[in-house]
């Protein structure tokens, strides 16, 4: 009996939640067709919990449109261009639009800058990078190369962070990281949301240092156009 009610109960409880948050926990990487990287000189690497589940970065896709990056995901993901380093004091900026907001996905999913990139593409990378949601929220995070978080474990609300006026209409957001003499600091749209020391960056588990290569980074289920990656010497 104590079986029967413990299955009826769970069973009550899971109705009584919407059925989006019931479909964002079983959400999963799709693979997106006709994937790979076309974009010349640019690589890629899935994270790790995406390759034991069988990811590649076949299983995405970078593709050069013009002059702009355009980025379907599939697994979670980070594209470089070895050619493209950064050293001393330098912002590297882009502006990133999702022509139609959670396109791919049912809940918010983050696009940003990498910075800091070290032995890219192999066990022990490191990186760090800033991301923004469609909902107004951001993270820094990065990878040591086991992942770490910088500030709050969960996205953080910002008033300079737009927001979607609903799912399938467009957002953009201009996302910067700098390196500022001791400082690390990651503007949104023309404001600066997260700073931090150096020093809590360059140490163990995190970066091997702030110079290094940049490039851009993409959540699961993503579908967005990148323009404008450039960096500038401080």
């Amino acid at each position: 009996m104590r079986l029967v009610y413990g299955s009826a109960l769970a069973i009550a409880i899971a109705l009584l939640v919407p059925p989006m948050l019931r479909a964002q926990g079983q959400e999963t990487p799709r693979a997106v067709a006709g994937g790979g990287i076309t974009a010349p000189g640019w690589a890629g690497k899935v994270d790790a919990n995406e390759e034991k589940a069988g990811q590649t970065v076949n299983n995405a896709k970078l593709a050069k449109e013009g002059n702009d990056l355009h980025v379907t995901t599939g697994p979670a993901v980070t594209y470089w261009n070895p050619a493209n380093k950064a050293a001393g004091n330098y912002t590297v900026k882009a502006t990133f639009k999702e022509s139609k907001y959670m396109n791919l996905n049912d809940h918010p999913h983050p696009y940003g800058i990498v910075i800091a990139g070290n032995d890219l593409g192999t066990a022990t990378q490191s990186l760090l990078y800033c991301a923004a949601y469609g909902n107004g929220t951001f993270i820094v995070r990065g990878f040591g190369p086991e992942p770490f978080a910088m500030g709050a474990r969960r996205p953080e609300a910002n008033a300079a962070v737009h927001k979607a006026s609903g799912p399938g209409e467009p957002v953009t957001q201009e996302i910067a990281l700098s390196v500022k003499g001791d400082r690390v600091e990651c503007a949104i749209n023309g404001t600066v949301v997260a700073g931090y020391d150096k020093a809590a960056l360059v140490t163990a588990g995190k970066l091997k240092s702030t110079d290094g290569v940049y490039g851009i980074r993409f959540a699961h289920n993503t579908d967005a156009t990148v323009t404008g990656l450039t960096m500038t010497k401080q």
